[in-house]
């Protein structure tokens, strides 16, 4: 499926972003968590494809687990005592929940950010901060493309050094000590040799020049226009509804959280919606396109 809000303009894309994190963030109620972490699998799905399965079962669940697990043992707040330590200091029921609730959050800011990685590309952060933070814009827009671009280089190179005999896996400690110390230097070498010609490139093109201007294919059309009237309309519900407390939860002295009611409900809805809206929209080009493909 092709994503369409990734074709979106580049603020629509930031705001969306800075919404579903910023709420991933601030929203702790464990029905907001449960959304937050199931839209941002489902989104993540939907940009990286399956792949991203693995990095969940990987890494994120193990880090929830860890912070339920290591949370208890340095955290000892909380009224229901399950068990105490050699120490003397309890096993609390509170301190688990509290590490469940911060593992699930960590787990769907990195599904969010995940997602933004593949959508804001370097060219959308520059359009949106390169008059306002340029240095700083240019710089966060080089190492977010660096990254994939080092593992990328770094699996040619290992690929290369394996087809010449000098396989990091293979071997006894020694050697692949040392074919891994020849990939890393080979590495260090070619990301030098990169900034090097970055270098040049953006001085050849006269960046930092007076008046230099920046062309842009970006242009806020109705579609754009109607996306952020809907996102800012989300944003003022949910923070209409943190007021109210709809959202409120707190692990210490005790665990307490606001029940789901008729009143509250809505506020659940709108922020599920929120989460899903490029899914939506994904969904809704891919009707459109199957319906006009069936009437060809």
């Amino acid at each position: 499926m092709r994503d369409s809000f990734a074709a979106c303009h580049p603020f629509v894309n930031f705001i969306y972003f800075a919404a579903v994190i910023g709420f991933s963030l601030v929203l702790t109620h464990p029905l907001a968590q449960v959304t937050a972490l199931v839209c941002a699998f489902v989104y993540a799905v939907t940009v990286s494809g399956r792949k991203i399965i693995g990095f969940l079962v990987k890494f994120c669940l193990p880090t929830v687990l860890l912070t339920m697990l290591i949370n208890p043992l340095f955290n000892h707040r909380g009224e229901t005592a399950l068990l105490y330590f050699s120490n003397g200091n309890p096993l609390t029921l509170e301190s688990i929940v509290y590490g469940v609730s911060a593992g699930a959050m960590l787990v769907s800011v990195l599904m969010w950010f995940s997602s933004f990685n593949r959508v804001m590309t370097s060219d959308k952060f520059i359009y949106l901060f390169g008059k306002v933070i340029p240095a700083l814009s240019l710089v966060l827009s080089m190492t977010l493309r660096f990254v994939p671009k080092f593992r990328s280089q770094m699996e040619t190179v290992s690929e290369a050094q394996k087809s010449i005999g000098r396989d990091v896996t293979k071997g006894n400690l020694l050697s692949r000590t040392k074919t891994a110390i020849n990939i890393f230097s080979i590495m260090i070498t070619w990301s030098l040799e990169n900034a090097i010609e970055t270098a040049d490139s953006m001085k050849s093109r006269g960046y930092g020049l007076r008046g230099r201007t920046t062309f842009s294919l970006y242009r806020l059309d109705s579609r754009d226009k109607t996306l952020l009237i809907w996102l800012f309309f989300c944003i003022s519900v949910l923070i209409a509804g943190a007021v109210m407390k709809a959202f409120s939860f707190s692990c210490f002295p005790e665990i307490s959280f606001a029940e789901i009611s008729i009143k509250s409900l809505p506020f659940y809805v709108v922020y599920a919606m929120l989460c899903m809206t490029p899914v939506i929209l994904d969904l809704k080009e891919e009707i459109k396109w199957k319906i006009s493909a069936s009437e060809m």
